[in-house]
């Protein structure tokens, strides 16, 4: 796997479509990704999210990453994405039929990567 690649997602239905980003082994993505991928607002995300870590399911430092991100307006920021370890749990609070696919997709292409 090359360093920072992006793989398209795209659930089965066709409505939901993410570029997701392959790094380090793992899928990472942003906060505004987790929304429309498991169709919930920011603050139900940040909610999860947050609580992840409090529960101390996570360490937040091992699966939160800053990358720039350009925005539309041409300005780039530093913006926080989460690794597979946050979506997969996210996915699991949610309990979404979104989450189940992108759960199911995540991990065939992960073992294709691996194997």
């Amino acid at each position: 796997m090359s360093t920072g690649e992006i793989l398209i997602y795209q659930n089965q239905q066709g409505d939901t479509k993410i570029d997701v980003r392959l790094e380090e082994e793992t899928v990472w993505l942003s906060q505004n990704q987790l929304c429309t991928l498991f169709q919930k607002s920011k603050a139900t995300v940040s909610e999860h999210i947050k609580n992840i870590f409090e529960d101390g399911e996570l360490e937040e430092k091992s699966v939160v990453r800053k990358f720039r991100t350009t925005a539309s307006d041409g300005k780039v920021y530093e913006v926080n994405y989460y690794n597979l370890d946050v979506i997969i749990s996210v996915g699991y609070r949610v309990k979404s039929q979104q989450g189940t696919q992108f759960r199911i997709w995540a991990t065939q292409r992960l073992k294709e990567y691996i194997k």
